[in-house]
């Protein structure tokens, strides 16, 4: 068996993982920031939720997809894990700069929607 395949298996695995866990964690603990954000609206909060829940998720596996696209000829055992960590660092930053660019734009544009209320 290639490096390559190990490292696809492994890739896929781990990232799957970690999109899961933390796409559940920000979905449970999400609704109450978004509540807090449009007070009285829990539906709409929900809703709202559910959408960046769908959002996270297809970008995510999109980028995972395209990530994989662009590998290199692994040759080695250490090649292998450099190859796996780097990659899974590019996506887990480009997560945590999504969510924080998710927060603020939630934060400033409804705090402006309820400005001009």
């Amino acid at each position: 068996m290639s490096f390559n395949l190990i490292g696809y298996s492994i890739f896929i695995s781990l990232m799957a993982f970690i999109i899961v866990v933390v796409g559940k964690i920000c979905y449970r603990n999400g609704n109450v920031f978004v509540a807090e954000l449009i007070p009285g609206h829990l539906a709409l909060c929900q809703q709202i939720n559910k959408i960046l829940l769908i959002g996270y998720y297809l970008v995510n596996i999109g980028y995972c997809a395209v990530n994989l696209s662009f590998w290199q000829v692994i040759s080695s055992t250490p090649m292998l894990v450099e190859v796996i960590a780097v990659k899974m660092a590019g996506i887990i930053i480009i997560l945590s700069a999504l969510h924080y660019l998710n927060i603020f734009l939630l934060t400033t544009q409804v705090q402006k929607l309820i400005k001009q209320q």
